[in-house]
This record gives C-alpha cells, sequence and structure tokens, in this order.
C-alpha cells in the first residue's frame, strides 16, 4: 500500500506487512503454551483470535486466544477460515512452516536464550574462559596491527 503524505512532496510506502489474519501464523509469548508457534484460524473479535497448532505438530489445542498473547510472525498458511485439524497439518508440512521458522533469527535468538537459561555452573564458567580466550586473541591481534601501523 502506498501512503501519500499531504505535508510532503515524496511519497513513501507503508512498512507494515504483518496482519492478524487467517492463515497466519504466531508465536505464543505467554501462558501455558509459551514459546509454541500457532495458527490463526479465525478473527473472534477485535481483542481475540481461534487459533489451532495444528496438534499434531507444534502441541497446541485449538483455543481463543487474546491477540496480546500472540506474536504475529512473516509466515503464512494458505488455509480457509475455519480450517479442519488435518488440513491444517497438511497445510503446515506442505509449506514446510517448521523448517522455514526455526531458520529465522527469530527462532535462533530464541533457542539461544533457552540454551544459555538451561547452561549449569560449569557451562558458564566454560563459557566465560572461551570469551576470555576469544577476547586476549583479539587485542593481541589489534595491538599488533597498531604497532605496525606506528612504524609505517
Amino acid at each position: 500500500a502506498t501512503f501519500v503524505c499531504q505535508h510532503s512532496s515524496r511519497n513513501s510506502t507503508m512498512s507494515f506487512t504483518r496482519y492478524a489474519e487467517i492463515g497466519r501464523v504466531a508465536l505464543i509469548n505467554f501462558g501455558p503454551d509459551e514459546g509454541k508457534l500457532c495458527t490463526i484460524v479465525d478473527i473472534v473479535d477485535a481483542n481475540r483470535a481461534l487459533i489451532d497448532g495444528p496438534f499434531s505438530v507444534t502441541g497446541v489445542h485449538r483455543q481463543a486466544i487474546n491477540f496480546r498473547r500472540l506474536a504475529l510472525t512473516d509466515l503464512k498458511v494458505n488455509i480457509a477460515r475455519n480450517a479442519r485439524h488435518k488440513k491444517l497439518a497438511k497445510e503446515w508440512k506442505a509449506s514446510d512452516i517448521v523448517a522455514t521458522w526455526e531458520a529465522t533469527s527469530w527462532a535462533k535468538r530464541l533457542a539461544r536464550r533457552q540454551a544459555r537459561a538451561a547452561m549449569s555452573d560449569f557451562d558458564r564458567f566454560k563459557a566465560m574462559k572461551a570469551h576470555k580466550k576469544r577476547a586476549s586473541a583479539i587485542n593481541k591481534k589489534v595491538k599488533a596491527a597498531k604497532k605496525a601501523a606506528a612504524k609505517a
């Protein structure tokens, strides 16, 4: 969609593309299903949507959920309104939603955060030592480069 500003002579395009629509894949960000993907199957009202996992793939049952508990993704599945579970699961497999999601930087960041939260004390210690070793090596290279630049 193109938006023409009356106060400016130049045109600009609206950058918003994630709409709450049927087939939109969303991430649940609060509640018992937090961190799981789901699909909007129907819009109940201005505040709620009917979602479904599909359960066989994501573990989310069909339920009405508030939009504030959903984070819309760029992914979309081609389904009809109130699609049955079997049709939804078939479309998820055809669109390869799980692999597409796992390839996004959003999913990778969530996975890193979960891995870091699951670290033991010794794992955190090993990560600290590796970080120190890496920082030391970088500082040595920078120092050598500065010394070479000063001579030249």
